[in-house]
């Protein structure tokens, strides 16, 4: 376990460990729990399609392609539960493939009115 204060910046760090030199990776969604194993009662979106749903949530510069660096503040949820588990989709993408998930950055998708 990693021990923080409320409100604490936390920085994340994820890293892609392949011997193709030439993958990116990207941060499409990140949610909390206050358990390790249902990631689908009780959870708090942070980020989702690319787009922060959480206000302190920031992506950082990487000094490499296969590595993607994001942070956030530290919570709690309702002090009932003594810890938070963090789960996070990556997307794997070609380097410097422009059309790929990778680079297209926050996707929100619009809904259409029924009646059109």
């Amino acid at each position: 376990p990693y021990y923080v204060d409320m409100n604490q910046n936390l920085f994340l760090q994820a890293s892609l460990h392949s011997s193709d030199q030439n993958l990116t990776v990207f941060v499409d969604t990140c949610v909390a729990s206050p358990s390790s194993s249902d990631f689908r009662t009780l959870v708090y979106e942070l980020t989702k399609s690319g787009c922060a749903s959480d206000s302190t949530y920031a992506l950082f510069p990487s000094p490499r392609s296969d590595i993607a660096r994001f942070g956030f503040n530290a919570f709690s949820f309702v002090n009932r539960f003594p810890s938070v588990f963090l789960r996070c989709e990556l997307v794997v993408c070609r380097y410097r493939d422009y059309s790929s998930r990778c680079y297209q950055g926050c996707a929100s998708r619009f809904k259409r009115n029924a009646d059109s």
